[in-house]
């Protein structure tokens, strides 16, 4: 498949992400007394992943996220010559999301950006007030994890066809865990798309959104790799 074609995957993909659990979260959660709450959130973020996994894994991988496109080079199981393709399509992609989903929720006269739209934050931006410290141990820890969900599930020993079940519910997961800490990242492109709109102190917290994802990232390629990978899976 050419490199375009995946990168297109890599678009509409990451604008599904950044679409449908920053939606969730800015047009559903709080609606009044049938809102969808935290948990609702975090399984639409694990849904987007699931639905696209089957929807464009074959075309593109699925990565929808910088930080996975890096770990999975540190993982050897991606080709980094393809890495800054990739990387910016999910980045359009985040923000494309954010831009459709701006358009919708402005719509309504009461609409504000000084609720966040989502944003992720740290300190006193952080939905929970948790540390910048915190913020960033909780970032690198659940980027982390995903990693060896993703390269598990998708490794040739392990059951074939259910990868994006695994992955959908570990992003869900780790949704649960994480968005009273920072509102959840470990993707920089979901990160980015909100930020660009919400502006301030958004962009100025987005660093660590950038920085701690993709640390995980990294470090649970190496892992995977050199401890749980043989030379006929990677």
């Amino acid at each position: 498949m050419e490199l375009s074609k995946r990168c297109t995957a890599e678009f509409i993909g990451t604008f599904w992400l950044v679409f449908g659990g920053c939606g969730s979260a800015v047009l559903a959660a709080a609606f009044p007394d049938v809102g969808i709450g935290l948990l609702g959130v975090s399984f639409a973020f694990g849904l987007t992943v699931l639905t696209m996994a089957y929807a464009i894994g074959h075309i593109s991988g699925c990565h929808l996220n910088p930080a996975v496109s890096i770990g999975l080079v540190a993982g050897g199981r991606f080709k980094s010559a393809e890495l800054v393709p990739y990387i910016l399509s999910q980045v359009a992609g985040g923000i494309a999301g954010a831009g459709v989903l701006y358009l919708i929720a402005s719509g309504k006269s009461e609409f504000s950006l000084a609720g966040g739209f989502a944003s992720n934050g740290y300190a006193e931006h952080s939905p929970g007030s948790y540390s910048l410290l915190a913020c960033f141990v909780a970032e690198f820890v659940l980027t982390f994890m995903f990693l060896l969900i993703i390269l598990g599930a998708t490794d040739k020993r392990a059951p074939q066809g259910f990868a994006p079940i695994a992955i959908g519910l570990g992003l869900t997961l780790i949704h649960l865990i994480g968005i009273p800490v920072t509102n959840l990242s470990v993707n920089p492109a979901r990160s980015t798309g909100p930020a660009i709109f919400v502006g301030g102190w958004a962009l100025m917290q987005l660093w660590l959104f950038w920085v701690a994802p993709i640390a995980g990232a990294i470090a649970g390629g190496i892992v995977h790799q050199n401890v749980f990978a043989t030379e006929d899976t990677i």
